[in-house]
Formats: C-alpha cells, structure tokens, sequence
C-alpha cells in the first residue's frame, strides 16, 4: 500500500508534467494538413464542432480526457506533416494603433527612422550601485536589460538631468541639447534610438520614455513641482502654460490627461508609424513612493538601472504600476492582429483570437458596481468576490494557543498572481440563464443559497470576504461553487449569468510576472534552490542587499495588485453622478468579472490552505488580510509550526515556503499576548502583524 506521501509526491510530478499543446494555428494547420474537417475531429473526440473551433482560434483549451486524446493525435500528426520552412511574418507590417482601413504589406521592411539620424552624443558611461563587496548575493550577471534591437541601440527610456545629461541602459550616458519639451520630442523620436520592441509579434513596440529630473523639468520650462491639487491623479499644467502652448504651436497633441506627472507627446500616426514619446516627472511625484519605494531620492544613474530593469522584466512604465499592470495585458494580447484579404490581397486589422477584442464590454447587472448604468434599477444582488478580512472570534481561541508565546504572520507572494495562472474567463458578453445546472468549467457569476452549509468557526467561511457564514441566496463566481463542491455540498443555481467564450486571457501576463519576480528576487539573493531555512535567512536582508532591486521587485508586485483592481477602475472625482458612465468602461479591459475570478480563486486558494493545515496539525488561523494569516506558534519562525512529511518535505497541499507565487514568506511576528489583545478589541492582527497598520491593496 503506497503512503501518502508517495501518492502525493506522484501527483506533484504530473501537475508538473502536464503536456503543452502547439498554438492554435498549428493545430488548425495540422488538421488542413491531414484532410480532417472539424466536425469529422470532433465527432472522433466526441466533442462539437464548434467546441474544435475554439480550440483552433485560441478562445478555449481542451480538458481531460479530450486533452490526451488531442495532444496524441496533433503529436501524430506532426510526424507525418512537418511544419514548412518559416516564412516572412505577414504581420509584420506595422498596424495603427487606432486601424482606420487596410495596412498595405511593404515587399521590404519598411525603413526605421533612427537608422538614418544623427548619431546622439554618447558620453562615458556610469557605474551605478550595485550590491556591496560583502553582500550574500550569489555571483550572476547583472539585471538583464531590453533584448537588443538595432531600431532602439539605447534601450527603453533615459533619465534626464539638469544639465543635458540622458542616463540610459548599462551605464550609457547620452547628450540632449534640448532646451524645451518640444525639442526634446524631437530628439528622443529622432536622434535618442529610444524604445522597446513588442511583447507580442501582432502588437505594437513601446514608445519611448523620458524622466525628467527636478533640474530637468526647470531647464525645459516646467515647475519643480505642481500645486493646488486635492488629487494626485488631478495634477496637470494648466491648458494655457507656457510649455503646452509650445508644444500646441509645433503641432505636438496631449491625451485628454494633459500635461501631468506622466505626460503622453504624440502626433497621429502617418503610414502606420507611431510618433509618440512618454514623459514622467520625477518631482510631481511621477514615482508614487508605495509602489517604488526610495527611488525618487536616487541619482539619475541609478533611477535609470531601476527602471531599465522593469522595462526590461515587465514593461516600459506607462503611468502608475497599476497603469502599467493593466496595459500589460494588452501588450501580451494585443486585439487585433494583421490578416490577409484572400479577395484584395490586402492586409486588414482583424480581432485577435485568446484577446478580449477592441470594444468595450458592459458586464452583467450583479458584477457592475452599484453606480454603473447596468446595475440601476438592479435589486437582485451583486456579486461580492472580495479578499478575505476576518478575524476569529476570541471566545474561540483555547487555552492552549493563549499560552503559546508567539503569533507568526504568513505572507503569500503574489497571491493575485499565483491565481491568475491556468484561470479561464469569459471573452464573450455574459448570457442569462434560470435554473442552470452548475458546471465549474464555465466561468460566469451564479445566485445559489448556501446558507446551510455549516463550518467549522474556526475557519473563516470560505463563501464571504468577512469570513461569515452567508445568510441566504446570493451571487458567486465559478470558482466559489467549485470549492464549495470540492468540499462536498450541494450546489443548485437559481440563475446566472454565463459567457460562452472562453480563454486563459491572463496566461502570458502570468508568465512575465512570475519569471519578473523571480529573477528580482533572485538578484537580491533569493533563490528557488534555497532550503526552508536558508530561505527565511535570506528574505531577513535581502531589501538590504540592493536598494534597487528591492524597489524593482515592489514594483512588480504593485503591478500584480494594482493591474488586477484597473479591470473594475472606479469613477473618479465628486461631481460623479451613480448611472453616468465614467471613461473607464470605455476600455476593452474593463472587465470585473475577469477580476471577481481571480480574487475568488485567491481567496479560495487561501481557505484550501488553512484547512488542510487544521487537518494535520489542528492549528487555525487567529485572522486572515488578503493574502496573510497569523498563527499562534511555539516559537518564533514558520518552521515552528508548518506541516512538514516524515522525510522533512513541506506537506503537499499546506502553506509552504518559497520563492514562486502563492508560496509564503514571513510578514512578521509579534508576541501572542499581542495578537489576543487586538481579537479582543475586534481588531484583525493580520493587518497589524509588521508592527504597524499594514495597507494592503485588494485589488481595487
């Protein structure tokens, strides 16, 4: 009889083995290839045509037993039909960002514009900081920068200083003669070879970046700094400033935003070529100080290595983390994508299979925020898939846990992220339905009753953020029944609201952040081949390590949060009125379904946790904030309380610590004394666990 370790170490192996599919082009190719029509495939897989379509077009990804079976055959199919030799991209011709007719398809590479400029001044470069002598970090090679592109030889973006000086990737330092923002324009489209290549063959590249110093911003006309804004997000010149008058006059636009702390300089496209150039100012507070900790108070050598590294791991920043978040995702899944007319010959913009598309999609009633026009007039309920904030009830607690001396805090890294992976959503506008019956493959939002569940309370529900059992009917997304269903109930939908289409949209935005997190983590000398025990040393200083990267790996993480809460973006300002629309939901990415999917899983993730931790070790939580629980512990480290199996592995299916995403780390510890004084106040020791109010963001 195998033990339970053995079965659980078989299963790891096939999670980690599970077999990739080609695209879904190769697939459709495959099947041509063979002579096979899509109803004859899917009668043999005894599936529907329609169902072999979406796996063909990249809408959908075939399930076992069907995956097996699929992956044979194309494997089959492969061997007898080999791919052809790779021929010339037909998307490669650039495609306008707003696609107003057909793109005509050059026989050559169209031209690049830096290729015949003037060479810009290049002065000897800068070392930056950098990791002291006695640092622990393990010998590597430096933050890998943008891959190298002869249309962009100084990378990404430069940091402007007072006195002309551009500090660039690897050191590089350019000279700008420019005196004005218009001029300065000119220069980086022209003289700078500024830019970053797509992240996405159908997408379009990045447009170059410009951050501007305090001494930078007063030599090209600006204020230090703007006042007399109750917002951040107000802070902009006034439309008859000097400089925007001058940008106004050289025939240069601004987006509706106007001239603020990032600031977008374009001219409309002309032959499907971009002219645009992003400006950010450090002294407006362009680098919220939460989401980069430290880094407006470094030299411009150093700001630029901080930022190359994110551009180079995540994006060229467009604004705000949560800004650059949420165009990630388009970025990876561009909505459109450059097709071929059999009839004309000619290239066309077409929407981009696996892609939310280009129009804005209004969600259904109970996902809508209150003030959303959809949702007037709507009594049926929302949904409400929120993070976990929940803290026992005191009376509750044992004896033997008041008397154990300490209370462990336990973060999860990235815990949106890890939920994020492998997590199908709706591309399609939702569908109504009564009395459905419940299928957890199909993502959408559900009115069940599950008000008789009953569990222990010593867990928080796994149903409500506030970790109360729920009181009667209401809204729950996929995931949420799912669990309810993986732990043995009953689930009987009164209605929902469904969407047909579907697609692991976030899959690649994913990949980029996990593999961005783990090489900053790595360069600060935390690293996946670390034990238990190494590990927890290593996270004890490794914001000491390198300042910088330290910054660079905040920032990745404000990008996970905060792009995930920009897919239900608020209205803004006070003279907002419930029922106008807002510029938001003018956004193909303004989707709170794809968001309640990702927190539900989240929360659910967390539960499954702690309740396989209450299995083994009868532990549970004292309370629980998003992604940290605190624990009352026999000593002060993790290791003092976390299931370990007899050969010493983290127990499969409990909290374990690591460096990927949904592993844990240590968010802090306190002494139990504490956290029993806080319950008792109907305070959550979750939020207070660092020594202060912990902020966190939940995704809004």
């Amino acid at each position: 009889m195998p033990s339970q370790e053995e079965l659980f170490d078989a299963v790891d192996a096939l999670l980690e083995g599970e077999p990739q599919l080609p695209s879904p082009a190769e697939r459709a190719r495959l099947r041509e290839a063979a002579g096979v029509t899509q109803a004859r495939l899917a009668a043999a897989l005894k599936s529907t045509p329609q169902t072999v379509k979406n796996w063909e077009n990249g809408r959908s990804e075939p399930r076992p037993p069907r995956l097996q079976a699929y992956l044979r055959l194309l494997d089959g199919w492969a061997e007898r039909y080999p791919a052809p030799a790779a021929a010339p991209v037909p998307g490669s011709a650039p495609v306008p960002e707003a696609f107003t007719g057909p793109v005509e398809q050059p026989a050559e590479p169209a031209p690049v514009a830096v290729a015949t400029a003037p060479d810009p001044v290049v002065k000897a470069p800068v070392e930056v900081a950098g990791p002291s002598a006695t640092s622990r970090r393990p010998a590597r090679k430096a933050a890998p920068q943008t891959p190298a592109d002869p249309r962009f030889p100084h990378g990404p973006l430069v940091v402007l200083d007072g006195d002309g000086s551009a500090y660039g990737v690897d050191g590089i330092v350019l000279d700008c003669p420019a005196t004005t923002v218009a001029q300065l324009v000119e220069w980086t489209l022209k003289e700078s070879g500024l830019g970053t290549p797509r992240l996405n063959r159908n997408g379009k590249d990045s447009d170059p970046l410009v951050v501007l110093t305090a001494a930078a911003a007063v030599r090209l006309g600006l204020p230090e700094r703007l006042e007399g804004h109750e917002q951040r997000r107000s802070l902009r010149l006034e439309d008859d400033h000097r400089v925007v008058t001058q940008l106004a006059k050289a025939k240069w636009k601004l987006t509706q935003r106007g001239f603020g702390p990032w600031a977008r300089i374009y001219r409309p496209a002309q032959a499907g070529r971009r002219q645009c150039v992003q400006l950010a100012v450090l002294s407006w507070d362009a680098l919220d100080a939460r989401s980069w900790p430290g880094v407006a108070e470094m030299g411009p050598a150093e700001v630029a290595r901080v930022l190359v590294t994110y551009a180079a791991r995540v994006i060229t920043p467009r604004g705000s983390t949560a800004t650059s978040g949420l165009e990630l995702m388009t970025a990876l899944r561009p909505p459109t994508r450059a097709v071929k007319n059999e009839t004309t010959g000619a290239w066309e913009s077409a929407y981009n299979p696996g892609s939310l598309g280009t129009e804005p999609m209004d969600p259904a009633p109970p996902e809508a925020p209150a003030e959303h026009p959809a949702a007037q007039g709507w009594t049926g309920g929302f949904l409400d898939e929120e993070a976990f904030q929940w803290v026992r009830d005191p009376q509750l607690l044992s004896d033997e846990e008041c008397l154990l001396p300490y209370a462990v805090g336990l973060d999860l890294n990235t815990a949106f992220l890890a939920a994020a992976a492998r997590l199908v959503v709706g591309l399609s506008a939702p569908d109504h339905f009564h009395a459905p019956k419940f299928n957890k493959k199909i993502p959408g939002s559900w009115l069940v009753d599950l008000s008789g569940i009953e569990l222990d309370p010593r867990l928080p529900s796994p149903f409500t953020p506030s970790g109360r059992r729920p009181t009667g009917p209401a809204w729950y997304q996929t995931h949420t029944l799912a669990y309810a269903q993986e732990l043995g109930h009953d689930v009987t939908p009164i209605e929902a609201f469904l969407r047909r289409e579907t697609g692991a949209y976030l899959d690649p935005w994913h990949d980029r952040l996990k593999t961005a997190y783990a090489d900053t983590l790595a360069d600060l000398g935390v690293t996946a081949d670390l034990d238990d025990r190494q590990f927890l040393a290593a996270m004890e200083h490794h914001k000491d390590v390198d300042p910088g990267m330290a910054a660079v790996l905040t920032a990745i993480k404000a990008t996970v949060k905060g792009g995930i809460g920009k897919l239900r973006e608020r209205p803004q300002g006070r003279h907002y009125r419930d029922g106008e629309r807002w510029p938001a939901l003018e956004r193909p990415t303004w989707r709170p379904d794809i968001r309640a999917a990702v927190i539900a899983k989240a929360r659910v993730n967390m539960h499954r946790k702690m309740a396989n931790v209450a299995k083994v070790t009868g532990r549970y939580p004292l309370g629980v904030l998003s992604d940290c629980v605190v624990y009352a512990s026999p000593g002060p480290s993790p290791l003092d309380f976390l299931p370990y199996t007899t050969s010493g592995k983290p127990l499969p299916g409990a909290f374990r610590l690591g460096t990927t995403p949904g592993l844990a780390k240590v968010e802090g510890v306190q002494e139990m004394a504490w956290a029993v004084d806080l319950m008792e106040k109907g305070l959550n020791p979750a939020r207070h666990i660092k020594g202060g109010d912990a902020v966190t963001d939940e995704g809004e």
